[in-house]
Parts: structure tokens; sequence; C-alpha cells
């Protein structure tokens, strides 16, 4: 695979999981304050995701690595850790969110 092709679809890939991400936390902005108190640690971790999200994003954009086989493990690794924690959050917040805050 090409190193430019690798990092703009990576990039493309990160920024949509990105838009899911803060689709998320409106969700959670929605919850009543007591439910609120049950979803946040999970919104905690999901803000330090989105910071290091942000950071991956500017380096695929401005930096794409010639060799990408390191970075390319990490962000994979990183993949996995996101969509274990945005599902988990998802369902907490399902847990508490009324029937009109849309999935």
């Amino acid at each position: 695979m090409d190193v430019k092709d690798y990092c703009k679809g990576t990039e493309m890939e990160l920024t949509a999981w990105k838009a899911k991400l803060y689709d998320m936390m409106r969700k959670f902005d929605r919850l009543a304050s007591a439910d609120k108190e049950k979803v946040t640690p999970h919104i905690e971790d999901l803000h330090m995701i989105v910071a290091e999200l942000e950071d991956r994003i500017h380096q695929l954009r401005y930096e794409c690595p010639a060799q990408w086989a390191p970075v390319k493990d990490r962000i994979d690794e990183a993949h996995v850790d996101m969509r274990g924690r945005y599902e988990k959050t998802m369902e907490e917040i399902g847990r508490y969110a009324p029937v009109s805050i849309a999935g």
C-alpha cells in the first residue's frame, strides 16, 4: 500500500470516529444529572481518546511518515481500544437515556 494512501485512508477513518465520539458526547450532555454521574468515568476516558485522535489526525495529515509500520501498529491498537470504550459507553448512555435521544 502506498504510504500517502494509507495516511489519507486512516485520517478519514479517524475523523469519522472523532465525529461518532462527539455525537456520543452530545447524547451524554442531554442526560439527567444523576445519570451523567453514572456515565462520567466512561466519558472522561473518551475525552482523552479524542485528544489522541486529534494528534494522530494532524500527524497523518501533515507529517505522513515514510516508515509507517510502527505508527500503523499503534493506531491499530488504539482503534481496538477506542471501539471497545465507545461501545461500552454507548451501552451505559443507553441505560439512562430517555427514548427521545436517537442512537
